[in-house]
């Protein structure tokens, strides 16, 4: 292969390495502009982890209320309330509450009040495979974090071409260990009461209740 070639074959992976990064760019803003419109989002999902090296399966269903930055969400017995200051994480079977920062011992830890637009800083992002699930046309971008120190591999958002809705995400650590979150309903803008992302000290007096800080 000559010179010319060459550089003409270069020019063109180029291209369409930097096409297929400002359609999955341009498919990311849909769903960030799209999200951020409504008032509140109410979401059942289910999550699976896995780690086939540690012979691990974990499956459980959950749901979350977002509204801005605030969220109450319940997962693995315990509901976690964020009022856009404090986390007030309570379980029942324990008997505890513990109040703390919305402060992740992960960095780069994906929750839910970042959950529908976490990938806008720190990702590099590409289309991936179509996928057809159940009639709906489901679009994955590949993300993988800039930063190299990241426990995170890579992470595979699934969109709905039509509703431009997350349908779900897979994350890969660098572990192995890999999260599948798949959303099975999706409200958007349901009345909800005041208190909602309000904790309530007087219907726990009786649990222990640790603050962090």
């Amino acid at each position: 292969m000559n010179i010319k070639n060459f550089a003409t074959i270069l020019l063109l992976t180029v291209s369409l390495i930097s096409f297929g990064q400002n359609k999955a760019k341009s498919l990311l803003n849909e769903v960030s502009q799209k999200v951020k419109a409504y008032k509140n989002i109410s979401i059942d999902f289910k999550y699976v982890l896995e780690n086939t090296a540690e012979n691990i399966k974990q499956e459980t269903k959950g749901d979350v209320i977002l509204q801005g930055d605030k969220y109450k969400l319940n997962i693995l017995g315990v509901t976690r309330i964020f009022d856009g200051k404090k986390l007030y994480s309570i379980s029942i079977e324990d008997e505890e509450v513990t109040i703390s920062s919305e402060k992740d011992n992960e960095e780069d830890a994906i929750t839910p009040s970042k959950m529908l637009y976490f990938y806008q800083d720190g990702y590099t992002y590409k289309m991936d495979i179509e996928q057809n699930i159940n009639g709906r046309k489901i679009q994955l971008v590949k993300l993988t974090p800039i930063d190299s120190n990241s426990e995170i591999k890579q992470i595979y958002l699934g969109i709905d071409k039509q509703t431009k809705h997350i349908y779900n995400l897979i994350q890969v650590g660098k572990n192995g260990t890999k999260t599948t979150l798949t959303v099975n309903s999706f409200e958007t803008n349901q009345p909800l009461s005041k208190t909602l992302f309000t904790f309530d000290a007087n219907k726990y007096k009786d649990f222990y209740i640790n603050k962090l800080d």
